[in-house]
């Protein structure tokens, strides 16, 4: 069982991204970067580059979702994102989560828009 468990976590693991990664991958136009937050969140601060559309709506958008690009899932610390992420990914989606969130992103000393923008607590 053990081992099956670690099996899971690297499987799981494979499918996120650093900050760093996501971006390289979004300045060379090589993935579409959605944001599941909450308004409130997305108008505090963002990604540049990212498209809106909160966690309860994304299955109702699915389809705007192009399938000839990777798809990137990102939230405040990678827990929504991550559940985005698998349901993609078992729908036929070359999908991956941004590994710990925008929080991370700041963290890694990468920029939010708009200037000033802030990570926003739940």
């Amino acid at each position: 069982m053990q081992g099956t468990l670690a099996a899971m976590a690297f499987a799981e693991t494979r499918h996120e991204l650093s900050a760093h990664e996501l971006k390289r991958r979004l300045d060379r136009g090589e993935i579409e970067l959605v944001d599941v937050r909450e308004r409130y969140e997305w108008d505090a601060g963002r990604i540049a580059g990212a498209r809106h559309v909160e966690l309860e709506q994304l299955a109702a958008h699915a389809e705007t979702i192009g399938r000839e690009r990777p798809v990137v899932f990102q939230c405040r610390m990678g827990s929504r994102s991550g559940l985005a992420t698998q349901a993609f990914r078992s729908s036929g989606w070359e999908a991956y989560n941004l590994s710990g969130g925008i929080t991370a992103w700041v963290e890694a000393g990468l920029p939010l828009e708009p200037d000033g923008g802030f990570v926003a607590d739940h």
